[in-house]
């Protein structure tokens, strides 16, 4: 009887972002810098460079640019909320990577997640805050 061989566990870190209505998977793995968001590179994902640098913020505040790759599913949303997911889940990855992150995320407040998302449109309103017009008569 042959005893079974262990591979050697796969350095790779998992963490959830979330924006507005989006949510990203995102996994980071040691590697040369590549990005692959629901199967496609990230300038093709994002066409705006703000967004892109919105979502490396992160690898940029730590000084780790290019040390991992980056696979991300996200849904949900729009661009913005998309683009605000992933950073945060990047942000929640490299800390899972290395603890001593956490402190530079944090002061670039890149560990919070952001709060904001649309009000809802109340009953008899067109809108969440706008109202009909009054009539006198």
């Amino acid at each position: 009887m042959t005893t079974p061989v262990r591979a050697e566990p796969e350095l790779r870190w998992h963490a959830i972002g979330r924006r507005k209505t989006s949510v990203a998977r995102v996994y980071l793995t040691p590697g040369s810098g590549k990005w692959q968001v629901n199967g496609r590179t990230l300038g093709d994902y994002f066409p705006r460079r703000s967004l892109i640098q919105h979502i490396q913020q992160a690898f940029v505040v730590t000084d780790t640019l290019g040390a991992f790759d980056v696979m991300a599913h996200v849904q949900g949303g729009g661009m913005t909320g998309q683009s605000g997911a992933i950073r945060l889940g990047i942000a929640r990855a490299l800390v899972k990577a290395d603890e001593t992150h956490r402190r530079k995320l944090r002061e670039h407040g890149l560990m919070t997640r952001d709060p904001r998302a649309v009000e809802r449109k109340k009953p008899g309103q067109p809108g969440a805050r706008k109202r009909f017009q009054f009539s006198k008569r």
